[in-house]
């Protein structure tokens, strides 16, 4: 590959101009510009000057249930290849390096066989990884999988169906996981229906991060499985109480906790944009992370497609059971940085970065480092309309 060095760059979570010095397909060195160093100039080295825009990695998409048509608690192994070359490159060419298939609430049956053919997926794609020395394969990387429920509260649930909720106990946790546990890197769950407070250390020994969500717990109960260890919310303010002055609740007690993460979706319809804005202000963007929330008709056009055994409507992103429950959204991760930026909220590096480094730190990843994959993304800011868009660096 040829060795490229990208100059004046402004890369989140560094200060002033750098320049990310590229071989072999890695980022062999981030450096202030200006920065006298040594090295053997390669003779066919390229040098891209970004005139100050931004450079990032791609994002990652912690909570997506779906795309081009397959809906992830479906899957069977006649879907293999749509999950690996279709949606995979689907994803990567919106911008998205890496995600967590999510498996909504379902019956087990349903969640086993799901499992079972991302665990395919993932090894199929570690080997080839292996046999290309851990280089880029330009095609979005499964990081493991979100269990979205089914231990949820039967009020919260939302469009989760009713008939697969189950009560949260370390005997069904097992009978979900199965033999799969070490691919389920988040799961939501109501930590209200766990009085034993067992179940929460139980799935942190198995390493697997547990976010609150879908629930109805009071800020008592909300601090206790903090301490217990829960780590992440799952989309704030969707499917919980309403912050309220004399009762905050599960989001109340989360923002006050700086080791607690909440996702949150940025398509103007799951949450008012002046609610994103204080959450921003009271969270700042490092208790943040951006997700989709994305249903299987991301990548097709609005109409009515089949959802399990009922039916949803898209129309503009945003997609809701026939009754009008509110489902989830048709629209990329990085559609929710461009309206951050659009709206006013947000610094342009503020919510680039709460697609690309937040969601992994939520996860125990590092940001834009030395020796990553070089897996960037160009971010550019129009002055006039302050319109923000990417492209992937090729």
């Amino acid at each position: 590959m040829t060795p490229l060095d990208i100059i004046n760059a402004r890369v989140p979570g560094y200060k002033d101009l750098q320049m990310l010095l590229i071989n072999r397909g890695r980022i062999e060195q981030i450096l202030p510009m200006g920065t006298v160093f040594q090295r053997v100039r390669p003779t066919n080295l390229q040098v891209l000057d970004v005139a100050g825009d931004w450079i990032s990695l791609g994002g990652v998409d912690l909570q997506i249930n779906g795309a081009m048509g397959l809906a992830f608690p479906d899957l069977t192994t006649n879907d293999t290849y749509l999950l690996e070359k279709i949606i995979c490159q689907f994803l990567w060419d919106a911008g998205v390096d890496a995600f967590l298939p999510t498996l909504v609430t379902t019956s087990v049956e349903n969640i086993q066989r799901s499992l079972a053919v991302i665990a395919d997926v993932i090894q199929s794609h570690n080997m080839k990884e292996d046999a290309l020395n851990s280089l880029s394969t330009s095609s979005a990387q499964i990081l493991g999988v979100h269990l979205e429920g089914p231990f949820l509260n039967y009020e919260k649930r939302g469009a989760h169906p009713a008939e697969y909720l189950l009560p949260l106990t370390i005997d069904e946790v097992k009978r979900v996981l199965g033999d799969y546990s070490q691919i389920v890197k988040v799961i939501t769950l109501a930590p209200e229906l766990d009085p034993t407070g067992e179940v929460i250390p139980y799935l942190r020994s198995l390493g697997i991060t547990v976010s609150l969500g879908h629930s109805q717990a009071t800020a008592a109960q909300a601090e206790g499985a903090f301490e217990l260890g829960a780590t992440m919310v799952t989309h704030a303010f969707n499917a919980m109480p309403p912050l309220h002055h004399r009762e905050p609740g599960l989001l109340g007690v989360a923002i006050t906790h700086s080791d607690v993460m909440c996702g949150f979706i940025a398509d103007g319809q799951h949450v008012c944009p002046t609610m994103i804005n204080l959450l921003l202000r009271a969270s700042g963007t490092e208790g943040l992370f951006l997700v989709s929330d994305a249903l299987a008709p991301l990548g097709l056009p609005d109409g009515v497609y089949p959802w399990d055994s009922r039916r949803i409507e898209v129309k503009g992103g945003t997609a809701r059971l026939l009754d009008g429950t509110l489902s989830g959204t048709t629209l990329p991760l990085l559609v929710g940085v461009e309206n951050l930026v659009k709206w006013g909220i947000c610094e342009v590096e503020q919510a680039i970065a709460l697609a690309t480094v937040a969601p992994r730190q939520a996860i125990g990843l590092p940001g834009i480092v030395q020796d990553q994959s070089a897996d960037l993304l160009r971010w550019h800011l129009d002055q006039a309309t302050q319109e923000l868009c990417w492209q992937r660096i090729s």
